[in-house]
């Protein structure tokens, strides 16, 4: 897998209509869940992408301290169902968190997870924080790498 990181302003048109096709396939089809994914805060977020040959199938972004949380963070990790089984989701995990130590100086990261991936995110050294909590109807956990 190929991975690329880009601004807002750094995707073109056609790179960030794969990347909304993609997450509206896991997350809004693939989990049933009817929810804001344009919510605004993609111009303020560097983009991880994970491309197989030309095909996006992996996916993070990435936010500075204190624009979605006090510390630095990682939303809307996703791999295309196709896809999964072959570590694309370590290979951008990892590169998201090494792009939030170079980019923003900082290894302190929070991130929202679904309950079920728990194990994957604590396998990279990520630690439940308070309790788990209905997010658009999905179970989640706060989670922290520090």
């Amino acid at each position: 897998m190929e991975v690329k990181i880009a601004t807002f302003e750094d995707l073109d048109i056609h790179i960030l209509y794969q990347i909304l096709q993609l997450r509206s396939e896991v997350f809004v089809v693939e989990q049933n869940c009817a929810y804001q994914d344009i919510d605004g805060k993609d111009q303020k977020a560097l983009h991880v992408l994970g491309f197989d040959g030309n095909v996006l199938v992996a996916y993070t972004r990435l936010f500075a301290p204190g624009i979605y949380f006090e510390e630095a963070a990682i939303g809307r990790v996703l791999v295309k169902e196709t896809h999964r089984g072959k570590n694309f989701a370590h290979q951008i995990l990892e590169a998201s968190i090494k792009a939030i130590e170079e980019r923003y100086s900082t290894r302190k990261i929070k991130l929202s997870a679904q309950t079920y991936l728990t194990k994957f995110y604590e396998n990279h050294g990520f630690q439940q924080i308070g309790e788990g909590y209905l997010e658009d109807g999905i179970p989640h956990i706060g989670m922290l790498k520090n």
